[in-house]
């Protein structure tokens, strides 16, 4: 039995009886067979005949002729920092190395609702520090494109794991880029909703004031069809709200920010944005181009807003309720101190550091109360970017993949593989990554549209339009 790789094509053939949901987590398993021990998207796996057990069940439900919803038995992969019943959720680091959540997340909730079968957690970045999946506690995740290069990240596992067919789709979360990085590095669509679409609860926190739960799929289609699963408000999540649906122009003005384009973007990368350009133009948009100045801004500002936000969240791995807690302690003290010192990883300690200090009395002001002034002017400039387009084309990743190792010993070098995925995340805009051909090397390249915030649906619409 032809299995498809797309979720609108899977729907198809088990509405249709040609297919069924045993069919298609074989085919997952015996691709994960083949591959994992070179790509290492899981940190979990659900056992085979569980998974199966799942989907038999399901499709025998199917032929009895109960009415199910059309995603029932289609598998899914989930980011490790989104807490699935049952299941270890560990955020990539030895602080939670043991920790079995009790609970679903909401996302997780609605897609167990849609009959979506979890098969796994994904490899991350400890607690989303990073830009490569390197920052694992468990050990690195590689590209499925070239083993020796990096996937991106965080959420690396979840877009290696759909970019090596091991699931047609997989939910990772996105502070500064952590779900359209890696997509555009994998050759994978990463969609970046708007702050406050999808619920956060069961969302382990890295910066609450930017974290958001996104979809990673083959195609625009299938990632809008699990954001229609995934969004709503939630009295879980206070900061959740319903949006109403928007529509894409017929003829939509595009417009290319200039900054983008200007190094450390490398060559190949802004001729994907002006080849993506070109295309927008013979499917009915206008092009202008326009300037978000505060651009130069926005890496410094990402990074002491998220920092603080990241030393307030993770100050509640004591040892005390959860986590890692060190033994032969001599104090509360000691016990404490030690328990943070030997679980958290280096990346995380310089985050917690830089936040502590950069949000301590008699430097706040200098420095966190200055980013929010920025983030604000950064807000503000992508407001008038969208007074004169409808959406905006960039570049996320100034590169492709690059070699593992390679920048994972110069934090700054890795920070700066964030400069042009952090804008969006900064304004709470919705963005989306669709591949966008390959540079020299075969290496995937991806393209970004950005949206004024609650137009997922016109953006979505658009990139399906482009990306065909």
């Amino acid at each position: 039995m032809q299995v498809p790789t797309t979720v609108r094509e899977m729907i198809a053939g088990l509405a249709a009886r040609t297919l069924t949901s045993e069919a298609i987590l074989a085919n997952c398993y015996d691709t994960i067979a083949q591959r994992e021990n070179v790509v290492k998207a899981f940190l979990s796996l659900v056992p085979r005949e569980q998974a199966l057990a799942q989907a038999r069940e399901i499709d025998r439900r199917r032929a009895a002729g109960e009415k199910l919803p059309p995603t029932a038995g289609i598998p899914i992969a989930i980011k490790d920092n989104i807490a699935v019943a049952n299941m270890r959720a560990t955020a990539g680091s030895k602080m939670l190395a043991d920790y079995v959540s009790p609970f679903h997340a909401t996302a997780v909730e609605k897609l167990l609702t849609a009959g979506l079968i979890v098969i796994g957690k994904t490899n991350t970045d400890e607690y989303g520090f990073g830009s490569s999946t390197e920052n694992s506690a468990f050990g690195h995740t590689t590209n499925p494109h070239d083993p020796t290069r990096v996937p991106g990240g965080t959420s690396g596992g979840s877009a290696a794991a759909v970019a090596a067919g091991f699931v047609p789709w997989a939910l990772g979360s996105d502070t500064g880029g952590s779900v359209r990085q890696p997509a555009s590095l994998c050759g994978v669509v990463g969609l970046r909703p708007t702050y406050g679409r999808v619920s956060r609860y069961g969302l382990i926190a890295y910066a609450s004031s930017m974290d958001t739960i996104g979809p990673i799929a083959t195609t625009v289609e299938d990632a809008a069809m699990l954001l229609n699963i995934i969004e709503g408000r939630d009295d879980n999540d206070m900061t959740s709200r319903d949006f109403a649906q928007t529509q894409s122009p017929a003829q939509p003005r595009i417009a290319i920010v200039s900054e983008y384009l200007a190094p450390p973007c490398n060559v190949e990368v802004a001729a994907a944005v002006r080849s993506a350009a070109d295309t927008a133009r013979t499917v009915g948009a206008s092009l202008t181009e326009t300037s978000l100045a505060t651009t130069q801004h926005a890496l410094a500002t990402y990074y002491i807003i998220a920092c603080v936000e990241a030393a307030s969240n993770l100050g509640r791995y004591d040892g005390v309720r959860y986590g890692h807690r060190a033994k032969d302690a001599t104090s509360i003290d000691d016990m404490i101190t030690r328990s943070r010192s030997e679980a958290f990883g280096s990346e995380a300690k310089r985050r917690i550091m830089l936040g502590t200090y950069a949000a301590s009395a008699g430097y706040s002001d200098q420095y966190y109360r200055k980013a929010c002034e920025v983030r604000r002017l950064i807000k503000q400039d992508f407001d008038r970017a969208f007074e004169h387009a409808d959406f905006l084309l960039t570049p996320v990743s100034p590169s492709t993949a690059w070699k593992i190792g390679e920048k994972s010993t110069d934090p700054l070098a890795m920070y700066l593989a964030d400069v042009l995925s952090v804008p969006a995340s900064l304004a709470g805009v919705p963005a989306i990554v669709i591949p966008w051909g390959k540079d020299a090397n075969g290496l995937p390249i991806g393209v970004q549209l950005t949206a004024q915030s609650g137009n997922d649906d016109a953006l979505i619409a658009f990139a399906r339009k482009l990306a065909q």
